[in-house]
């Protein structure tokens, strides 16, 4: 505010600032965003981020390797499994290990029951946010089954820890994995239903064409990863192009879209639901026999019914517990594609028990300074819309 020659109050410019957060149910998170607005315009958006801070990288680096992997669980704790992988990919590349075709396969079918997972979660939310409550309930009941799954396998619903250095914590019973049969061939008509609740509804149109367009070009500049990258035309996909633990056994599609805007981002996700189900149906009906783990007594604890008959196998249980895993020194980055985009880890090894210093690479994190570009000029209505179709996990923003 200025005081003019007549001694009268006039503001300086005809913006106003709005705070949206930290404490708002469409932020998806303990987020802030700082709105200057033109009317209901907005006219630029600042991020803020701190709030949910937990300081995972740092406390990662003062535990055994085997330690770290229940804290990655709770980084991105909508897809933990993906977390679990791209950090066990990574200190096995240090190693020099290559886990067994089981557990490569197993390692594929839980992290896209997870992508599933998230994915459902994100439309719930998504839906919900623009005003379609029903979907958030049809969805919900379908990830209801998902943790069901989790739970039978790995002991609990959501923090599964299921990935472990060296293979897996346990091997999937043929029940189990009739049930998940079960689940991908119900599936289907599922996502379809979604669809005729939205994909041609004119109120999601209205709300979601055309509105935080992106192209490929800004995409790019901006280190957006995942189905935000993809939905604006990026046919780029780490289980494609770079394929580890197996993907490049399995034959999917990489759904791209042309307007890089909230619709666009929609469709991409409701079709690698589609992908994902099917990759866990060949799965299925490819899944080897064999081990579930590395029969390696350096990495891979011995199996519980040996330690009453061999004192070999003993002295490898006491010492992996009490000493972990070293691993040799060096350093490398392993990225894997998540729900979200990119999901990496740097670790650098100093050949002891536990990792010197830990990066992750989080999707979420990188998109965020592309998603506020992508609100200014929309509308303030629109501004959920366009948090929502990016799909952050403040978890793994703050870390």
């Amino acid at each position: 505010m200025t005081v003019t020659e007549q001694g009268l109050l006039e503001r300086d410019k005809d913006t106003m600032t709005l705070n949206m957060g930290p404490s708002h149910p469409s932020t998806h998170g303990v987020f802030r965003i700082i709105l200057e607005m033109d009317g209901e315009l907005v006219k630029t958006a600042e991020p803020e981020i701190g709030y949910l801070h937990t300081g995972i990288e740092k406390t990662s680096e003062n535990k055994r390797y085997q330690h770290v992997i229940p804290m990655t669980d709770r980084l991105d704790y909508l897809s933990p499994p993906s977390n679990n992988l791209a950090f066990c990919l990574t200190t096995e590349k240090l190693l020099q290990i290559r886990v067994p075709e089981r557990a490569e396969y197993l390692r594929v079918i839980m992290c896209e029951l997870a992508r599933l997972g998230s994915h459902l979660v994100w439309l719930a939310t998504h839906a919900l946010d623009i005003g379609a409550m029903t979907v958030f309930l049809y969805c919900w009941r379908e990830r209801e089954m998902i943790l069901d799954l989790n739970e039978e396998v790995a002991g609990v619903r959501m923090m599964t820890s299921y990935i472990r250095i060296g293979g897996t914590m346990r091997d999937a019973s043929a029940a189990w994995l009739r049930k998940v049969r079960q689940f991908v061939d119900y599936l289907p008509s599922k996502i379809d239903e979604y669809e005729r609740l939205l994909t041609k509804n004119p109120i999601w149109l209205d709300r979601t064409q055309g509105v935080g367009a992106m192209t490929r070009e800004e995409a790019i500049n901006w280190s957006l990863s995942g189905p935000a990258l993809r939905a604006s035309g990026v046919d780029f996909d780490f289980r494609k192009q770079r394929p580890y633990s197996g993907y490049e056994e399995f034959r999917f599609e990489v759904p791209t879209g042309k307007n890089g805007d909230v619709y666009d981002r929609y469709l991409v996700r409701v079709e690698e639901m589609r992908q994902s189900r099917e990759i866990i149906s060949q799965a299925l009906d490819a899944i080897p026999a064999g081990p579930y783990k590395i029969e390696d007594n350096k990495v891979s604890l011995p199996p519980r019914s040996t330690l009453h008959s061999s004192m070999e196998a003993l002295i490898h249980h006491f010492k992996l517990v009490s000493e972990g895993i070293h691993v040799p020194r060096g350093e490398t980055y392993v990225p894997i594609e998540g729900p979200r985009g990119e999901v990496g880890f740097y670790i650098v090894s100093d050949g002891g028990n536990a990792p010197l210093r830990v990066k992750l690479r989080a999707p979420s994190f990188m998109a965020i300074p592309g998603m506020c570009k992508m609100m200014e000029g929309c509308y303030i209505a629109d501004v959920v819309a366009v948090i929502g179709s990016i799909d952050i996990v403040m978890g793994e923003v703050d870390r």
